[in-house]
């Protein structure tokens, strides 16, 4: 891109002081004249040098298009005033340099030379790759700021209330039904379904298009931006009927928490429940959940099934993780210590705040109950978690969190996908920014799983947890006793170790029956629920 020709210029007058020739008394020699003062040092460039940084502060809110009236997250006016887009890409590479987590591995270019702000920032992370040849940093977004706050406050969001599970993107593609929303379009009656239900055709496109129309086609079909759109399904049904549905978007209510029960064996009464946002609404529903299965004698073991939540807020990632234990094994402990870049040992570069850890908290913080109730536990010494690829972040928190204070962890499924890193949603212009900022490590100093947490043999306190690598098959229903991973952690629970029914493949087990072959599908999740979200 061009470079802009225009520059501001600044005109400093010298100022010279004129000092007088003093007497002494008794009439003695005068003195001589004291030196003139050095002259003021020049004015700090107007330009672009690389390596040379100004404070953040100095460039924030100074917008090229300032938005008028009211921010719905302050509850105050915007603070937008006129600037430019330079400023704005200023304001981000000052920001980055200041708080991203590899500031020293981000490139510096001359702000001047981007046009679009989004462009830039796309530019002000790291490039590296891990050992595995993965990208070092993966989760570098942004989302418009009106739009993330809509959704990080609530449960709400446009769609049919089918999560879709895809196992493979590309041809021969395959898409079926992960689970389904309570009271949404897509279980409503001639509807009906259910998961395991596969994608065969999309308005009047065959799931194996190969022309970008086909494929804009499937993707606006399967998820849809707004309200009111009406798609054409053709679906086969696990017992092979094929038939014809349509489907309109809706307003869709996502439960944070389903399918909560407690289940009867042998060896105990063991609690289950799938947990699928650490949005705002979680807070009231886990602490339903939790007061659910303390119902009667209580349970003494709990399944927690995250294999499909991406994460969100860490602080309701620690809540949960004190529901499982309980005060004994966390009271004086920490359930998190976030680290930031080393310009920032002590402090936290967002708040200004001393760098303190994240409790394992007691109590409700406002989320979605009203601040300060005692939080129900269940004070458990052991828990299954049941995981996936789509098992991230804050998920992964308290999966760490709680093997930093001793509780026991046991994964059933797949490895999750790595993500120790978070960030503070930054907001300015109407651009809310998410650049990785800290990272966190347990009471342990434990933290290193960018390659995700791995079901192993035995647990070496590090990035392998006991348990046992089992296949998402989608032949049964998520809390039924006989679906793949929930019958596995139910037959180690009763001491039987990692069943193998019948062996599908390398390290993998499946259940009698599985029609497919032991591959996870994705579910898709928005930029809130896939990562670990702190707030100011």
């Amino acid at each position: 891109m061009p470079n802009r020709t225009s520059r501001l210029l600044c005109l400093v007058s010298a100022v010279f002081a004129l000092a007088a020739c003093g007497g002494g008394s008794g009439g003695g020699t005068p003195a001589a004249p004291s030196p003139p003062p050095p002259p003021p040092p020049p004015p700090p460039p107007t330009g672009w040098q690389q390596g040379v940084f100004q404070p953040a502060a100095s460039f924030a809110d100074q917008c090229n298009a300032p938005r008028a009236g009211t921010n719905p997250a302050t509850n105050s006016s915007y603070p937008d005033v006129q600037g430019s887009i330079l400023d704005e890409n200023n304001f981000l590479r000052s920001w980055s340099n200041n708080t991203y987590l590899w500031y020293d591995e981000i490139t510096d270019q001359d702000p001047d030379n981007f046009n679009d702000p989004l462009d830039y920032f796309d530019e002000l992370k790291t490039f590296s790759t891990t050992s595995s040849g993965t990208p070092k940093d993966q989760f570098h977004f942004t989302y418009d700021s009106l739009e993330w706050f809509n959704l990080s406050q609530g449960g709400v969001s446009a769609g049919y209330g089918a999560e879709w599970a895809v196992i493979s993107a590309t041809p021969p593609r395959e898409i079926v039904v992960a689970y389904t929303e309570p009271n949404s379009p897509a279980v409503a009656p001639g509807t009906d379904l259910a998961r395991g239900a596969k994608v065969l055709e999309l308005d009047g496109f065959d799931i194996n298009t190969n022309t970008q129309a086909g494929i804009d086609a499937l993707n606006g079909a399967l998820w849809p931006s707004s309200l009111g759109e009406s798609h054409n399904f053709t679906v086969q049904d696990l017992d092979g009927t094929v038939r014809e549905i349509t489907m309109i978007s809706g307003e869709i209510t996502n439960a944070m928490v389903q399918n909560t029960r407690v289940i009867n064996t042998s060896t105990g009464d063991i609690g289950y429940m799938m947990f699928n946002f650490f949005r705002a609404p979680a807070e009231e529903e886990l602490v339903d959940a939790i007061n659910l299965l303390n119902d009667g004698n209580g349970i003494d073991d709990l399944v927690l099934d995250i294999r499909y939540n991406g994460g969100g807020y860490l602080a309701i990632a620690s809540q949960l993780a004190y529901m499982i234990a309980g005060a004994g094994p966390t009271a004086g402990r920490d359930f998190e210590t976030i680290q930031f870049n080393d310009k920032h040992p002590t402090t936290n570069p967002v708040t200004g705040s001393p760098l303190t850890p994240t409790p394992f908290h007691t109590q409700t913080r406002g989320f979605s109950l009203a601040q300060g109730q005692a939080l129900p536990t269940l004070d458990l010494t052991r828990v299954y978690v049941l995981t996936g690829p789509g098992t991230c972040s804050a998920s992964e928190a308290v999966m760490n969190g709680l093997r930093g204070v001793g509780v026991q962890v046991i994964q059933i499924g797949s490895t999750t996908c790595g993500k120790p890193y978070g960030f503070y949603p930054t907001d300015n212009c109407g651009t809310t920014y998410f650049t990785i900022q800290f990272r966190g490590v347990n009471d342990m100093n434990f933290g290193d799983y960018s390659d995700g947490f791995v079901p192993s043999a035995t647990d070496d306190g590090l990035a392998n947890v006991e348990g046992c690598p089992v296949s998402d098959d989608y032949t049964e229903q998520l809390g039924d006793v006989g679906e793949n991973r929930l019958e596995v952690a139910l037959a180690h629970q009763s001491g039987q170790g990692c069943v193998t029914p019948v062996s599908v493949g390398p390290n993998t087990v499946s259940k009698p029956g599985a029609r497919r072959d032991p591959v996870d599908g994705i579910v898709r999740r928005s930029p809130f629920d896939s990562n670990r979200i702190l707030r100011r």
